[in-house]
């Protein structure tokens, strides 16, 4: 429980509730467990060799996995396979199947020069959208929002190594790469220079089959994962942004090769081993919980960090969105590789990432996004060279009203998601609480139309359940910062369980006075917990003596 002395104590702080060491589980925002190592087996595939040791040096990328291609439904269809082939009209008018890398291959294999030359390169192996790519925001980055200077550096110094990254493909990843598909808990891990080359020819558009936008087609249950998208927007001020982002990136690992590895593990829970809500007997008062105005999720190292996600990963990073997620994966870009291989995430699925790099820093949100400087990342390995930060994809589902969003089965819904997040990597069976704690915030606010008040309470249910501790970071709002860190040393000076706060929201949603959910809950803990008069007392005894009698 938040005591009453934390509250009146910390009011010069920006945060309420427990200190983060009780999140941590340690003194130190790295005493707490490590995740599991990452051993390859038939549900964790691993695309390069683990060393005895367990750990890849860190100054030098771990060598490739090799492996043969697969070409099907199963894996990735890479653009290096030689069965990736491409209609190409020879001089005779006729169209014969050419190798696409061999398309590619020579479509870079002549200087590139400046962003038609570019555009030039990556139409000529996607020759179908010449009437419809126009790359208006990449020709408006380097021809009027970069300086000379800077756009003469990018294709005269980062643009070439780019390519070699590119053209290292068939080197760099040999064995094939699974899909993440529904339903099915699995594991994929990378070293982040083969992280980069994906990303390279993702920049390139050289991915086959993820341009057709018909539900239909073959990837119409995955994100996007070429650039075009990007290129093709409106050019606004936050897509021009982005782009600054992921040119940093590859001017960052194109100057140094990073020597970490990542690994994506999608979780997926059956529907009869969810919990049953109603009936939880877990107090809220078990759960250590940290409410902070000041703080950013991504600065909250150590901890496990929420992603507001899209149920297609990325959300519209790569189109004209620049909320949380969007933010998030171009300030650390090993995040969109997810969007390769990620099916779309069901209502009892989630990701977690662990191991992704930090490279910029920025200022702003929405419309107001800025990439500010370059952001050098001390997060610590693990032991298995993987960096300490783990990201957590859990989507929440979009309302189209409040009274939308204060539905049972709506409410229920986004309880199960958190928590099929929340218990990656737990212990069913222990009765401890599970380290390292979950930083979060306001998930499914905002454009996802969610009301913070109720999203904040479903979060603290899932973290109670799911025995993680919680940091709340409420990005500069002190009045909701000091309502959810009041609400819950309430519910838990009451010894309120989960079941019984679910029971609680439920008769709230039925109420007309939808909006004042914590009001609604203070009085009736007020209500429930009034004494009761001596009169009505005894009028009860002899009813039950009555009753008896009857």
């Amino acid at each position: 429980m938040l005591s009453e002395c934390h509250l009146r104590t910390m009011s010069e702080y920006t945060w309420r509730g427990v200190p983060l060491s009780e999140i941590y589980g340690s003194q130190s925002p790295w005493g707490a467990p490590e995740f599991p190592l990452v051993i390859p087996s038939y549900n964790h595939t691993v695309l390069y060799h683990v060393p005895n040791t367990g750990r890849p040096a860190q100054d030098s990328p771990p060598k490739p996995k090799s492996g043969n291609d697969v070409w099907n439904h199963d894996f990735v269809r890479m653009p290096c396979s030689n069965q990736s082939l491409y209609p190409v009209e020879d001089r005779n008018g006729e169209t014969k199947l050419k190798k696409r890398w061999e398309i590619i291959e020579q479509a870079l294999s002549k200087p590139i020069c400046n962003s038609q030359q570019l555009a030039d390169a990556i139409l000529s192996y996607n020759t179908k959208f010449k009437s419809l790519w126009k790359f208006k925001a990449l020709h408006k980055l380097f021809n009027e929002c970069l300086e000379q200077e800077e756009s003469d550096y990018f294709f005269n110094v980062t643009l070439p190594e780019i390519v070699k990254l590119v053209l290292a493909l068939p080197k760099l990843i040999q064995a094939p790469i699974p899909l993440l598909k529904q339903h099915k808990s699995k594991s994929i891990s990378l070293s982040q220079l083969q992280i980069s080359c994906l990303l390279a020819n993702a920049f390139f558009c050289t991915f086959p089959r993820r341009n057709n936008t018909k539900k239909t087609s073959e990837y119409a249950s995955y994100p996007f994962i070429n650039f075009n998208r990007l290129y093709n927007s409106s050019g606004s001020d936050s897509t021009l942004e982005k782009l600054k982002c992921i040119c940093h990136y590859f001017r960052r690992v194109t100057m140094k090769v990073p020597g970490g590895v990542v690994t994506f593990s999608r979780r997926a829970v059956p529907q009869d081993s969810l919990p049953l809500w109603r009936a939880s007997e877990i107090s809220i008062s078990s759960l250590p919980v940290h409410v902070d105005s000041a703080t950013t999720i991504e600065d909250a190292h150590g901890l496990i960090q929420v992603d507001f996600a899209n149920k297609f990963l990325g959300g519209g990073v790569l189109n004209f969105g620049c909320v949380q997620e969007e933010i998030r994966f171009v300030i650390c870009p090993e995040l969109m590789i997810s969007m390769l291989f990620t099916e779309m995430l069901k209502p009892n699925e989630a990701l977690m990432i662990i191991g992704c790099e930090r490279y910029s820093n920025y200022s702003g949100y929405g419309s107001s996004f800025h990439w500010t400087n370059d952001y050098s990342d001390s997060t610590p390995f693990d032991s298995s060279g993987r960096r300490r930060c783990a990201v957590l994809a859990i989507d929440a589902l979009p309302y189209a009203s409040v009274r939308h969003e204060h539905n049972r089965d709506m409410i229920t819904r986004e309880l199960n998601k958190a928590w099929v997040g929340l218990t990656y990597g737990t212990d069913a069976k222990s009765e401890g609480l599970n380290y390292p704690g979950v930083a979060t915030g306001n998930w499914g606010c905002g454009a996802f139309g969610g009301t913070p008040h109720l999203k904040s309470l479903i979060q603290i249910m899932a973290c109670t359940q799911a025995k993680r501790p919680m940091a709340y970071y409420t990005f500069s709002d002190i009045e909701l910062r000091d309502d959810i860190a009041n609400i819950y040393n309430l519910l838990a000076r009451h010894n309120i369980t989960v079941g019984k706060l679910y029971r609680y929201i439920i008769e709230y949603t039925a109420d007309a006075r939808i909006g004042q959910l914590h009001a609604f809950l203070q009085q009736k803990l007020l209500d429930e917990n009034k004494p009761k008069s001596p009169v009505i007392e005894v009028m009860s005894s002899v009813s039950i003596f009555f009753y008896l009698l009857w």
